[in-house]
Order: C-alpha cells, then sequence, then structure tokens
C-alpha cells in the first residue's frame, strides 16, 4: 500500500509541473523545482533503483514519455524529466536527476524553454557544455550523453531558425567527443510542406503518441548498440546475448 500510495503522490506532484506562489522562480534558481525533486525522492524511496540503467532527463517532452518503459523494453530506463526545465534546471539539480543513479548512459532533451525565454543560442549552447562537464566530473569521462535534437514544433514553429542554430552548434562543438552521441528527429517531425508535421496535442507543443513514436524509432535502435557497448562499471548489468 505505501508503495501504491507513493506512486500516486509522484504522478499528482509531476502532472502538476512548477508550482510556487507569485513570479517564477529563474531558471536555475534553487527551489524552483523542488516538488519534483521531492517526489523523485519518495519514488526513489519507496522503490530503490539499481546502478547501470540508461537515464532520460530533460524537460517536459521527456517527462510526458509516459510509455518510455514500454517503448525501450526491456532496455532499462529511468524518466528523469520534468516540465518547464531549461538546461540550467537539469545542471542545477545533476546531483538529485542524473548522478544518483550512476547511468550507463544519459538521454538529455532540454533547450526549447530556453529559447522559448529569451535566452540566446549562445547561452544555451554554453548551459549545453556546464551539463557535459558536470557529467564529466560526476560520471567520468567515458558515459556517454545522447542528445536529442531540439523538436519543431506548431506552438513554437517561429523559433525553429534558432533550434536548428543550437542543434547546430552543439552537434560541432561535440564534434570528436566518443562520450556525445547526436540522435536527430527533426527531419521525421517536419512535412513536406516544410512545417511541423500534426504530431502535437492542442497547446501545438507537446507530442502525441505518433510523436513519441517517431522519437521511439530514432532512439531505441541507438539504445540497443548502447546495451551492448562494454561499460566496465556496467559488466555485471549486461544482459544476456
Amino acid at each position: 500500500m505505501l508503495v501504491r500510495w507513493v506512486a500516486l503522490a509522484v504522478v499528482a506532484i509531476l502532472a502538476a509541473g512548477p508550482s510556487a506562489p507569485g513570479a517564477p522562480a529563474p531558471a536555475g534558481a534553487a527551489g524552483r523545482f523542488a516538488p519534483e525533486m521531492q517526489a523523485f525522492a519518495a519514488q526513489d524511496k519507496a522503490a530503490p533503483q539499481p546502478p547501470c540503467k540508461i537515464v532520460f532527463t530533460g524537460s517536459s517532452s521527456i517527462r510526458f514519455w509516459t510509455t518510455l518503459a514500454q517503448d525501450m523494453a526491456p532496455i532499462p530506463v529511468i524518466n528523469r524529466g520534468f516540465g518547464g526545465a531549461q538546461i540550467s534546471d537539469v545542471n542545477a539539480h545533476f546531483d538529485e536527476v542524473v548522478a544518483p543513479y550512476r547511468p550507463r548512459a544519459v538521454v538529455f532533451y532540454a533547450g526549447e524553454n530556453d529559447l522559448s525565454a529569451g535566452e540566446p543560442v549562445g547561452s544555451v549552447v554554453e548551459d549545453f557544455e556546464r551539463f557535459m562537464r558536470l557529467k564529466t566530473e560526476k560520471l567520468g569521462a567515458s558515459t556517454p550523453v545522447y542528445y536529442i535534437s531540439l523538436k519543431p514544433s506548431r506552438a513554437r514553429e517561429h523559433q525553429i531558425p534558432d533550434q536548428n542554430a543550437v542543434n547546430a552548434k552543439i552537434r560541432a562543438l561535440m564534434k570528436g567527443r566518443k562520450d556525445f552521441h547526436y540522435i536527430d528527429i527533426v527531419p521525421q517531425m517536419m512535412g513536406p510542406d516544410g512545417h511541423p508535421k500534426d504530431l502535437f496535442v492542442s497547446d501545438g507543443l507537446h507530442m502525441t503518441s505518433a510523436g513519441y513514436a517517431i522519437w521511439t524509432r530514432a532512439v531505441r535502435p541507438v539504445m540497443e548498440r548502447e546495451m551492448k557497448a562494454d561499460r566496465p562499471a556496467c559488466r555485471a548489468a549486461r544482459p544476456a546475448s
């Protein structure tokens, strides 16, 4: 009963998103996502996570991937997305949403909200560089990060040029790094008319199951290859071939 109660509480808190009264705290501010972090901690207390799973973290596109475990099965994954997050928020909560799980790999999606909040392209890229430094510092140089490219959406179609610029700059900056992998979902989400496909709920921003089906087709094969890679710290957790 305790596990069930905690699970229901976690769902309620995460569905609500940031809930602090008054003016919203600035991105990266301590306490900005306190309820979400408390929910994750409660979830982990009720059902402790073994090491060497693949952590998916970032903003609401990750948080709303409610079929992630099924879409990746039997690959062991943890969803640690939190709605409204900017890259600086993921950095601020790295020790809560990434590091404790000692993951074999990290799948990262954030940056859309940064641009929407008026952050310039260069600052978004710098925040991701900081994420990579934190990853290396906390998890080591060999732990890979899989970056899902910023997605085109109908609600933010006017931001597509800046999104493409962030994607291109990050991809170029990380070129040659063995711990960075780029997953491009942009072409599959754009229609032949040059506009984003109809893959979104009524807000034009968050994806329907059809959108997540595209993400699954792009991400799952990469995760299957990741599971075959020899990660010394995770050898005992490798599935039998």
